[in-house]
């Protein structure tokens, strides 16, 4: 961790006043604060949660994952572990409020109970409300089905994501009980996602585990990759479905749900995604990411045995592998 940021400071005095206190006196100005010694070891999420302008996990969590928290001059990871005497820059610009309202929306759902939902998402849409993506999102067209749980105002019951030109199976919650316990399943590495990705390419052996560790580009902050300074384990493993001259269906498995892992992990193999215009090689003619989250289970939150669910190949990418075998 660089240590530039504390050169300035060598002579700042300590004080011994309750933690929350300390903070409020150590602002150097409105968005630059000095971590106070007593800091050290704490959780960096967990520090910028208990800033006065701050005062929830929740917000703490979506700056950090904006980019808008550095440490140092560098952003860190949510558990990354404070020394003490840092220098801490977050960029808390007032939020308008978020209004959800309910919008139609024809939706395959694949499995639900009083407890959750499975939802077959269609590519192009965008999981939650976002920076450009007020509107036309699965949040707002599953409201009326009673989804809820979570800490932030946009997500309800949201416990994973699908990229918005990825389709296939996503588990939504209904209660904030019911968050927490899919929350566990997804820590405990639990809910088994399973995907299909055509990639170009063929692979070198049937079956392969990718193991690397990704987070923000060190030059992009719009895309992950492997040479970043926020690295998070991330664990890929794939199977070959189906051969063609030039190209492979792979089935997917995550281990770990980073943002962008199968899609960042096959190109790191030199297998890109087939229609990927960030990572992979772009098809004109598909007009989307061959990348479908064909199947889901996961031992039921409450007992009761597994919820198992399924997605078919979309049209569109059923007819690009028609294509290939022509």
């Amino acid at each position: 961790m660089s240590t530039g940021g504390r050169g300035g400071f060598a002579g700042a005095a300590v004080s011994t006043r309750p933690k929350d206190k300390l903070r409020r006196d150590l602002v150097v100005n409105p968005s630059l604060i000095l971590v106070p010694l007593e800091a050290a070891g704490e959780r960096l999420d967990r520090f910028v949660a208990a800033l006065p302008e701050i005062a929830s996990r929740a917000e703490a969590e979506r700056l950090l994952a904006s980019g808008a928290v550095r440490v140092d001059g560098e952003p860190r990871p949510k558990s990354h572990r404070l020394m003490g005497g840092e220098l801490l820059e977050v960029d808390a610009r007032e939020r308008q409020p978020v209004v959800l309202e309910p919008e139609t929306r024809e939706l395959r759902i694949a499995y639900e109970d009083e407890h959750l939902l499975i939802v077959d998402k269609t590519a192009g849409i965008v999981v939650h409300p976002s920076a450009g993506h007020s509107g036309g999102t699965l949040v707002q067209a599953l409201l009326d089905r009673g989804i809820a749980g979570g800490d932030v105002p946009e997500r309800p019951g949201i416990v994973h994501r699908l990229d918005r030109d990825t389709s296939g199976l996503l588990v939504v919650a209904r209660s904030q009980e019911a968050y927490a316990r899919l929350q566990d399943l997804v820590r405990q590495r639990a809910l088994d996602r399973r995907y299909l990705a055509l990639v170009r390419g063929r692979p070198r052996s049937r079956t392969g585990r990718i193991e690397a560790p990704i987070g923000r580009d060190r030059h992009d902050p719009l895309r992950r990759s492997l040479d970043t300074d926020a690295p998070r384990d991330a664990i890929t493993h794939f199977e070959v479905e189906r051969l063609f001259p030039k190209h492979a269906l792979l089935s997917i498995r995550l281990e770990t749900g980073r943002t962008h892992q199968i899609r960042v992990h096959l190109a790191a193999i030199d297998l890109p995604v087939v229609g990927d215009p960030v990572y992979g090689v772009p098809d004109p003619e598909l007009g989307r990411q061959f990348l479908h989250a064909n199947r889901l289970s996961f031992p039921h939150p409450f007992g009761g045995g597994t919820v198992e669910a399924e997605s078919p190949l979309p049209d569109e990418l059923q007819a690009a592998l028609e294509r290939l075998a022509s």
